[in-house]
């Protein structure tokens, strides 16, 4: 793609797609027919093209979760958006309960192709129950994939690989993100950094200030955090510190070989994500790398969230709770001491 598109752009493009290519896809949810389109307006301009399926939904998320599951067991492809990614917690019961465990509970004769959109995350001053990163609450549910793009993914294109999957998936969108233009190019970047992707289906992308070249360091971050470390990257051009960036779509299931190949050079593992510090994405990671790659550490691996603590209204103090570039940082500093 050489065209400049916008995260929300490549999202809306993939679900106009969708719904042309197959009839069975209805996409529902909360106001996302025109003229409203969304609270993100994601999904402008799809009802007026596809009227019969492109639906509007009472506020209630639980319902509405059991009504995609139910499609999805009937034959259809839903698209289920949660207004916020917060309101998950509504969804839990059908998705935790219902949709991850049909297949099993009924010995493989039924399948659950249900794909859950919902914006994550702060940084637009939303307050404590309309800006937290939730996915991490999903990350020990069997039966569940999740899938988290950067714009340095094309998250229409993994939308539309998602809708192939036997079983119920998570797609979260970072709200910071909708507006940025996507950075799909391989080959080297400005000042130096150097991009390079993995070719599957739920691609994992590659970013490094030293051309892949025996790296210092090694960070693995997912959505929107990806796009804070590689600022920092641009900003330590003159910092003689080589980083690679492991930035993955697919946050659930863990692929641990594509961080260990690059751990096996750095031996220095930092983690990134917005949600929470404790019991989140990093932990996991943490005893996984434990488990299979603790004779590459050369140092304690360093985990950057944010705080434990409910986000907070004012924007000050949403900053000081949210992770950010001096975070990870003074990670970096600490883990070449």
């Amino acid at each position: 793609m050489n065209k400049q598109i916008s995260y929300l752009q490549s999202i809306n493009t993939a679900l106009r797609e969708c719904l042309k290519n197959d009839e069975r896809i209805v996409v529902i949810g909360e106001d996302l027919r025109d003229p409203y389109g969304g609270a993100f307006k994601v999904t402008k301009g799809l009802s007026t093209q596809f009227p019969d399926r492109v639906l509007n939904t009472p506020i209630s998320e639980a319902s509405i979760t059991g009504l995609a599951t139910g499609l999805a067991l009937r034959g259809f492809r839903p698209i289920l958006e949660i207004m916020f990614g917060d309101f998950l917690t509504l969804c839990a019961d059908q998705i935790i309960n219902h949709a991850s465990k049909f297949h099993w509970m009924y010995n493989q004769q039924v399948e659950v192709p249900l794909l859950i959109r919902t914006p994550m995350g702060g940084g637009r001053g939303y307050g404590p129950t309309h800006s937290q990163c939730m996915e991490k609450l999903f990350f020990g549910v069997p039966g569940l994939k999740i899938i988290a793009p950067s714009i340095y993914h094309n998250p229409g294109e993994l939308l539309k690989n998602s809708l192939g999957a036997k079983e119920p998936t998570l797609f979260i969108e970072h709200k910071l993100s909708y507006p940025k233009i996507l950075k799909l190019k391989n080959g080297d970047y400005a000042k130096g950094l150097s991009v390079k992707r993995s070719s599957d289906r739920f691609e994992t992308v590659f970013i490094s200030n030293c051309n892949f070249k025996n790296p210092d360091v090694t960070i693995i971050s997912y959505g929107y955090m990806v796009e804070i470390a590689e600022e920092l990257l641009l900003e330590m051009s003159d910092f003689e510190v080589n980083i690679d960036i492991v930035a993955p779509s697919l946050i659930k299931p863990v692929l641990t070989q594509e961080i260990l190949n690059s751990l096996q050079s750095s031996g220095r593992l930092i983690i990134v994500e917005e949600g929470t510090l404790t019991n989140g994405w990093g932990a996991e990671i943490s005893s996984l790398v434990a488990e299979k790659g603790f004779n590459y550490l050369k140092s304690p691996i360093k985990r950057v969230a944010a705080l434990d603590l409910p986000i907070a209204n004012t924007k000050t103090l949403e900053d000081e709770i949210l992770p950010d570039k001096e975070n990870i940082k003074q990670a970096i500093l600490e883990v070449i001491e």
